[in-house]
């Protein structure tokens, strides 16, 4: 059966979602996911973990969607009634199933731990329900099929539910539903906010087939354009999306600096490699926050050689080679002394590259001359040093952001030869 318009709808249960103990990021995943695989999503929901709330958001959901997918409630305690509730609106009972039981022994077995009477109870599931193994956990998924409508139940736990949706729910969702193909890119941009970004490029968008939809998904620092295609042809789409992104480059060809939510530390990372090439850092006002982020890539060692965090002016003088004439003559937040600590940096360690901060982050510190926001950065090669200036705004946690990504960016044109 081909059917374009699938309706989905998420139910998360939890109380901890509701009370704002934990951030609710498995809606967010599970839409995209079924996006990505032309199910179309129209309606979430986060509900308490009590069996009225559960009745009620199946009863509602039963109207809108054609399939239904929950997460939590699922645990061997006894706050979590998802599955007792799920037997009683599905007019069963629960029984204990052999396959699920052992799976749950195996898995406290590789642990070395014996099984208790509690964990017993998570192979209960509803008589009529089809289990789905969980290898990640001891819930197992279950699906379940009245009046032609799909209902899938996952554990709550991030891990365990991105399996069981993946290996699991989807493929048995395609194979009952043929949909159309959706066919997704993602273009990462830094450097110009969403309002001057979408002015840039009206020109570019207005030409976009009908068929091609643009959505821009900022966040501090960066836009991301996702564009979106639907159809039958899963190759012609590709190599519309394709067309459309090499369009793109020509008018904002500095800001584009990769695809599919890579990162900027990613992406410098890569080009260090592939250059072999090294770096270190010397900051002030990031406090080692841009070390932190090359760092948090696999494999940095190979590129990235350290850092000095030099918050203070002596530091700066005795540990970088910053002339004490450039503190006092300019201040700690200027040119020439932020680049005399990238240079002092790369001299230190050695490496091909180095970059350095110095800035006011704020919410104190600032003047007329030198406001808070104010940040100058520098990357420095054996060929130059050079050095910009900022002004990111009165949030300290959205200053250090902003310089990291910016820094990344400084280098990231440097070893392409921008």
């Amino acid at each position: 059966m081909v059917n374009s318009k699938v309706k989905t709808e998420i139910i998360n249960i939890g109380d901890e979602i509701l009370i704002g103990q934990i951030v609710n990021t498995n809606a967010a995943w599970m839409a995209d996911q079924l996006n990505l695989n032309g199910f179309s999503v129209v309606h979430m929901a986060t509900i308490a973990d009590t069996k009225e709330a559960i009745i009620q958001a199946l009863r509602q959901a039963s109207v809108r969607a054609d399939v239904v997918l929950l997460t939590g409630g699922l645990g061997p305690t006894k706050d979590d009634i998802t599955k007792q509730t799920l037997a009683e609106y599905f007019g069963t009972n629960l029984i204990t199933h052999k396959k699920i039981l052992q799976e749950v022994k195996d898995f406290f077995a590789s642990r070395g731990q014996s099984l208790t009477p509690t964990n017993r109870r998570q192979a209960d599931i509803p008589a009529n329900c089809i289990p789905l193994s969980n290898p990640y956990g001891t819930a197992p998924g279950m699906w379940f099929e009245e009046r032609g409508k799909i209902y899938a139940s996952m554990p709550g736990v991030p891990i365990e539910m991105k399996n069981l949706l993946s290996r699991e729910i989807i493929p048995r969702l395609r194979e009952k539903y043929q949909t159309e193909h959706l066919v997704h890119q993602t273009i990462m941009t830094h450097g110009l906010g969403e309002s001057h970004l979408s002015d840039n490029i009206r020109e570019w968008e207005e030409q976009l087939p009908n068929h091609i939809k643009l959505a821009y998904l900022p966040r501090p620092g960066i836009v991301r354009l996702r564009l979106s295609a639907v159809g039958n042809d899963k190759t012609k789409l590709k190599q519309e999306i394709n067309q459309a992104i090499h369009d793109l480059q020509a008018y904002i060809p500095d800001l584009i600096y990769g695809y599919d939510d890579i990162t900027l530390e990613e992406v410098t990372g890569q080009l260090l490699s592939r250059q072999k090439k090294t770096v270190a850092t010397a900051e002030s006002c990031t406090g080692g926050a841009i070390a932190a982020r090359i760092t948090r890539i696999p494999g940095s060692s190979a590129y990235f050689r350290g850092s000095v965090v030099a918050y203070a002016n002596d530091v700066k003088e005795k540990q970088l080679g910053v002339p004490p004439s450039s503190l006092k003559n300019h201040g700690a937040v200027s040119q020439p002394v932020v680049e005399a600590m990238a240079e002092g940096v790369r001299n230190r360690f050695k490496t091909d590259y180095a970059l350095a901060t110095s800035g006011i982050a704020g919410p104190e510190g600032g003047t007329k001359e030198k406001p808070v926001g104010m940040v100058w950065i520098a990357v420095s090669s054996g060929a130059q040093t050079v050095a910009r200036e900022f002004h990111f705004g009165n949030n300290r946690e959205r200053n250090t952001e902003l310089s990291v990504l910016s820094a990344l960016n400084m280098l990231r044109k440097e070893l392409i030869g921008d």
